[in-house]
């Protein structure tokens, strides 16, 4: 095995989700580094690993971490990196890390597996061909209702993570700005015994909230409808008023077409209709 830091995904739930392959890498690497060292040893414990050594890489280690586990790479060694569930860095610590060692020129290599995201996306049975990954609200403020209300347009499939403690919040906000009849799957506790998707419009979801839900979740958002197409009226006007801010008319139509979103031959035609 060539020097490398090697990304490798746990299971989200379920302990035979484990891949030989990851297996594999984390008997074969000089240090492990992952999250929480007790949980990652029970999850070493089950597939019969015994690592070399582990390191504690977190939001509060990981840049520090990341210079040590630069120089072993570079010292000709393998380390491997797992977050307590799931593939690591995607809201979890692993950005900085695997940033330091390709700005440092050595290899990362993946070992791709669980994925809370793609398995909530691909149970939902809303379209996957395009998706959006929001990961964790913001908890309040302007923050959090821009990002409610830029989902509240956005026509992709979108994917959120949010603790049961606040789920009933984050479905009614949902409600509120994205409307009561849009539909929205829950997905909780996946690969695990209890495993739940509920599905529903997010009225319906509201009031199944109120049961306090328990384990880990995935809100999995049906994608907006599609904006109205612009009426004649809209684009003349879109038209008129570039025109009056000193635009040729050919600018004066290109922006109009860009930003209601239509077609540059439409505008052209109600510009020389005029």
């Amino acid at each position: 095995m060539t020097p490398a830091l090697v990304i490798v995904a746990t299971p989200i739930g379920n302990l035979a989700d484990l891949s030989p392959r990851a297996v594999e890498e984390l008997a074969g690497a000089e240090l492990v580094c992952c999250e929480d060292t007790r949980r990652t040893g029970r999850l070493l414990s089950h597939a019969g690993v015994r690592a070399k050594a582990l390191r504690r890489v977190d939001a509060h280690t990981e840049a520090a971490a990341s210079t040590e586990v630069v120089g072993l790479i570079a010292a000709g060694h393998r380390v491997v990196f797992v977050s307590d569930s799931g593939t690591p860095g995607v809201c979890d610590p692993g950005q900085r890390l695997v940033a330091a060692v390709v700005n440092a020129g050595h290899e990362v290599v993946v070992v791709p597996g669980p994925s809370a995201v793609v398995a909530a996306l691909m149970g939902s049975g809303f379209l996957t061909d395009r998706f959006a990954f929001e990961g964790f609200l913001p908890r309040r403020g302007r923050e959090r209702e821009s990002r409610l209300a830029q989902l509240s347009l956005e026509q992709r499939t979108c994917v959120l993570y949010e603790s049961p403690k606040r789920i009933a919040a984050t479905l009614s906000d949902l409600a509120r700005c994205c409307g009561t009849e849009r539909r929205a799957v829950v997905a909780r506790e996946l690969t695990k015994l209890h495993e739940e998707f509920v599905r529903g419009s997010l009225a319906e979801l509201v009031a199944w909230s109120a049961s306090e839900p328990k384990g880990e979740i995935v809100v999995v958002l049906e994608g907006a409808p599609p904006a109205p197409e612009p009426n004649d009226e809209a684009i003349v006007a879109a038209l008129d008023a570039a025109l009056a801010r000193g635009l040729s008319s050919r600018d004066a139509a290109s922006r109009a077409a860009v930003e209601l979103g239509v077609a540059k031959r439409r505008v052209y035609e109600l510009l020389h209709r005029a």
